[in-house]
């Protein structure tokens, strides 16, 4: 463990962004709804969208970005899709109550999607597929975000590194890919920075438009590289025009003239397996598709794992040992109290 970092053991960390909330004006309810988010993103070793944005996410509610007991609002119904209002709540709860509505609609018609305007930042995407496939369903999500992100061949940012999220059920557990459409996260960019670690690939441009490995360069040149290149920032870009068309809600663009990231887009999808035809195999088709991924001979040492694979073993030893914590990162959630 390096000497800038804690563990800090799950109850105590949500006790503390419990009270810190209540002392922010979230219900008791809210408050324990929200502490408990942020608290199993960072037993699961999410701490780029947990634990060291929590900070952040309390100065925007401060500011009256995130209003914390907003609660979302159906504007609109057709079938198995329907357009909510998020009314600027907190994003991780409006984000919880679209997942549990997508999956009541696809109870009903087998897919259901709830298109959410006006929300905010829902922290850990990751997080509403596990929620999903651990009920059984498939998940399908993604938001837009502000522009952070430059299109295939620019230099300045016109697209949000907007993250997907896809999940399917797996052996009780969960297969879940939680990407943004950037090869790093900035919370990923950020972490790596307060580490002064190299990132293990090149994830954008410096300053001289050249490549780089420097999360802090990164930072610096605000260009990060998209995920495969010409075909993450394209990902990107269809991403936003449904997020927003399909909720009725703002685009990037009309999220960056606001200057602050809020007031996002997102679309949530369920599907219930069960209405399909063959749905007595599926549970045998998953398991051999991943027999067959494990025989892949690795190169380098490395082991094969499947997304979300490694967030069992580190939610283990998370919630034995204590969640590890950079000391500036803990030091400003108590400044807080």
């Amino acid at each position: 463990m390096m000497n800038d970092t804690i563990l800090i053991p799950a109850e105590k960390m949500k006790e503390i962004f419990f009270s810190v909330l209540l002392k922010y004006g979230f219900e008791k309810e809210k408050a324990e709804s929200c502490a408990e988010i942020f608290v199993a993103n960072s037993v699961d070793g999410v701490y780029s969208h947990s634990v060291n944005r929590f900070a952040s996410f309390v100065k925007l509610v401060e500011k009256g970005f995130i209003i914390p007991n907003n609660e979302p609002e159906k504007v609109h119904g057709m079938n198995a899709l329907e357009q909510w209002d998020g009314k600027l709540g907190p994003g991780v709860l409006n984000a919880v109550r679209a997942t549990d509505r997508a999956i009541q609609i696809a109870k009903d018609n087998g897919l259901g999607c709830v298109a959410l305007a006006n929300t905010n930042h829902w922290m850990r995407g990751g997080y509403y597929g596990w929620q999903t496939a651990k009920n059984n369903f498939v998940f399908i999500g993604w938001t837009n975000t502000i522009a952070n992100m430059p299109a295939w061949g620019a230099v300045d940012s016109r697209l949000g590194n907007n993250p997907l999220v896809i999940a399917v059920p797996y052996n009780g557990e969960a297969i879940v890919l939680d990407m943004a459409t950037s090869q790093f996260s900035y919370g990923a960019l950020e972490l790596a920075k307060m580490k002064n670690a190299d990132l293990p690939v090149h994830g954008g441009f410096n300053v001289k438009g050249e490549l780089t490995k420097k999360a802090s360069e990164i930072l610096e040149s605000k260009r990060v590289l998209p995920v495969g290149y010409w075909k993450g920032a394209g990902l990107s870009l269809l991403m936003d025009i449904l997020s927003a068309i399909l909720s009725g809600g703002r685009s990037t663009h009309e999220i960056t003239q606001r200057k602050i990231e809020y007031g996002l887009s997102q679309v949530f999808i369920a599907i219930d397996l069960q209405h399909l035809k063959n749905y007595k195999g599926i549970e045998t088709c998953i398991n051999n598709i991943i027999t067959d991924y494990k025989r892949s001979t690795p190169g380098e040492e490395k082991e094969i794992i499947f997304p979300g694979e490694r967030v069992l073993k580190t939610r283990e030893n998370n919630l034995k040992n204590g969640i590890p914590v950079m000391k500036k990162v803990w030091s400003e959630i108590e400044t807080l109290l």
